[in-house]
């Protein structure tokens, strides 16, 4: 047999599958040229970036710089988590810190999910083209290069380039990476790293035709990458990896065990080379995502638990879930993918019941049972935890740092095992299709490709009920912050409504280049416990932010409000006039909001550029506190008026008669 440039199926030369064929088949259907390696890399490498393409067709159709699945919420902070690295890395800055966000505390992009690596990689793009541009880029080659590195490492295990191709599809391309992208999740959605670290594994503990310290190496490469893509993915990969070498040592101790204490030492060599490597260079990341600046003490979220158990429910890997309107509809208020919502972790009675008759049918071979038994062992974990009975999940909760881990994410590495699966098979029902049934080789070929559309077809037709291509729209900056904004004087720090969770606003102050920091911001930062000496300021601001209906307007407020924005060295504040703004961007309490901001700063806004400003804020002088009387007369009349009939709220605030 002759080897290609690419790894294709070769007969395990590990001595671990009892098979005594040829583990990915037999005869000619192995013999393939270089060449032929080299074209069906580069066929299946285009394939998956025009799918990547059609997948993003809204954007890619329209304009990329300036449209996106939503600039708003999580897609909101994505897109600021892009730009500041570019922004950093221009001015001299540290990519890993800013206080251009939570003003002047700052946030520590790695204890947060800001993809630095992805940041700072893609920078040209956002030098050149802006955050959106970047935000699309990233979307699209999170499907693709997931895809690719899935088909990579199949490669090594199937003769068939179609069958590696299909699982690297239905890895690359399955519902939990495309709905991770809907909300910009690219922790998530890129995920290339998870079939990197099982061929470097591969190579270490099974074929081991690296030198040991290159496969090492190329273990911490992968974990590094990680790292600055996403740290909740590195943990979960590395349980999976620690899973999967138990099972690996113990199918060779039990079966093959003269061949585990030939192999030890060179998989020993490389772990342990992987292992220093990657404390070496992760170390100081580690700290400063742990203990660095700003770091996110505790549990992530607050320390309700509740994170422990966002777990997947089994039924729905057989059955989809079908898209939520309520969620739907709350997503469209409040900020967040603007179509259908859906599940992802649909895999559909055809995919499920193609791999366990494949299971029984290649029973003697060793990797449909490892894969299967990882893949179910990670579907188990991502149950997360019950009110109601013992899970797989707490085995692991209690351990250090892993109450911030999201439990229904594991079900990334039970795609993986299903795509591994699956392109095993394939591969096998052809050559059997071929070889023992005596069919020609374009019949059998049309055979697997038969199975392979029973497994597909079910899960892009369930992709489909939310929308393909995906859902995008037109990302428009209010007009302040689209003709005021890029002007202002170097160190302005401004307060913006609508004020923390809805987030919109990190895209404007993104799209301006960071012409100015901010006071709050979204993500875990934003939760009133980590606000400090200004959590009754913050709690005030987010509240009159998001309520949808008016309530008495008390002198404390006035108070916690201008103690906040002192302690966060706010220089202004913006209202944008919500009439012409999406759902998601407007806020209701637009008079009892300008009475606040009145009192609190002691300063009448002017109304510029369809928004309400108070600029140049004097924190030096002392302003008297208005009496609730005063509060509750100027705060009369509809909370969406004219400008002129705010105004007059706002004059009404600062009157000598309203002084107590």
């Amino acid at each position: 047999m002759t080897t290609t440039a690419l790894p294709t199926a070769t007969c395990n030369p590990d001595g671990l599958d009892v098979n005594d064929e040829a583990s990915g088949g037999a005869g000619e259907m192995l013999r393939e040229s270089r060449s032929s390696g080299w074209r069906s890399l580069l066929a299946g490498i285009s394939a998956y970036f025009v799918a990547a393409i059609a997948l993003w067709w809204q954007v890619w159709s329209t304009h990329p710089t300036s449209t996106t699945t939503c600039g708003c919420g999580d897609t909101s902070l994505f897109t600021w988590f892009l730009e500041w690295p570019a922004y950093a890395i221009s001015h001299g800055l540290n990519p890993l810190y800013s206080n251009y966000l939570f003003h002047p505390g700052g946030i520590n992009l790695l204890s947060n999910t800001a993809e630095v690596g992805l940041g700072i990689v893609l920078a040209p793009v956002t030098w050149i083209f802006g955050p959106i541009a970047t935000l699309n880029v990233a979307l699209t080659l999170s499907p693709f290069l997931s895809a690719c590195a899935a088909y990579v490492l199949l490669r090594r295990w199937v003769a068939w380039a179609p069958a590696a191709w299909i699982g690297g599809l239905l890895y690359g391309f399955s519902p939990f990476v495309i709905v991770s992208l809907t909300d910009a999740h690219l922790m998530l959605g890129m995920a290339l790293v998870p079939p990197l670290v099982v061929l470097c594994l591969d190579e270490i503990l099974v074929r081991q035709r690296w030198r040991p310290w290159i496969a090492g190496l190329a273990l911490a490469a992968c974990a590094t990458v990680q790292l600055f893509v996403g740290t909740e993915m590195l943990v979960i990969i590395t349980i999976g990896a620690a899973v999967g070498l138990v099972l690996v040592v113990a199918v060779a101790a039990l079966w093959r065990r003269t061949v585990l204490i030939e192999r030890a030492p060179y998989a020993l060599r490389a772990l342990v080379i992987g292992a220093v490597a990657s404390v070496v260079v992760l170390a100081w990341p580690a700290w400063f995502a742990l203990a660095g600046p700003a770091h996110l003490a505790g549990d992530v979220w607050g320390s309700n638990g509740l994170l422990a158990y966002g777990g997947n429910a089994m039924r729905y890997f057989a059955s989809p879930m079908p898209p939520a309107p309520r969620i739907t509809a709350l997503t469209h208020q409040l900020g967040g993918y603007q179509g259908p919502s859906l599940s992802g972790q649909f895999f559909g009675i055809g995919l499920l019941a193609v791999l366990a008759v494949g299971l029984v049918a290649f029973w003697r071979d060793v990797r449909l049972w490892l894969f299967a038994v990882m893949g179910v062992i990670a579907a188990l974990l991502s149950e997360g935890l019950s009110f109601h009975g013992w899970t797989l999940w707490r085995l692991f909760v209690r351990l250090p740092l892993m109450s911030n881990v999201i439990p229904s994410r594991f079900v990334v590495i039970t795609y993986l095992c299903a795509a591994v699966m699956l392109a095993v098979i394939l591969d096998r029902i052809r050559t059997a299709l071929a070889d023992r049934v005596g069919l020609r080789r374009p019949t059998a070929s049309a055979g697997a490709l038969v199975l392979a559309a029973v497994c597909l077809v079910p899960i892009a037709t369930y992709l489909d009920e939310g929308g393909l291509p995906l859902t995008a729209v037109p990302v428009r900056l209010p007009p302040w912050f689209a003709t005021a904004a890029p002007h202002l004087p170097e160190g302005e720090v401004l307060l913006v409504f609508p004020f923390a969770f809805r987030q919109s606003n990190m895209t404007w102050q993104a799209v301006n280049r960071m012409s100015y920091a901010m006071a709050g911001g979204g993500g875990p930062n934003s939760l009133a416990s980590r606000a400090g000496k200004e959590r009754a300021g913050q709690t005030d601001l987010s509240n009159i932010s998001l309520a949808g209906g008016p309530s008495p307007l008390l002198p404390d407020q006035v108070t916690s409000v201008r103690s906040a924005l002192a302690g966060w060295g706010v220089t202004g504040v913006v209202l944008p006039n919500p009439d012409r703004l999406p759902l998601y961007e407007q806020v209701f309490l637009v008079r009892s909001i300008v009475v606040l901001m009145t009192a609190a700063t002691g300063q009448v806004p002017r109304y510029e550029h369809q928004a309400w400003v108070w600029s140049g804020i004097d924190r030096s002088s002392a302003t008297p506190t208005p009496t609730p009387a005063t509060l509750a007369r100027c705060a009369e009349g509809p909370q969406r008026a004219a400008p002129a009939d705010i105004a007059a709220s706002a004059a009404c605030v600062l009157t000598p008669e309203s002084a107590p």
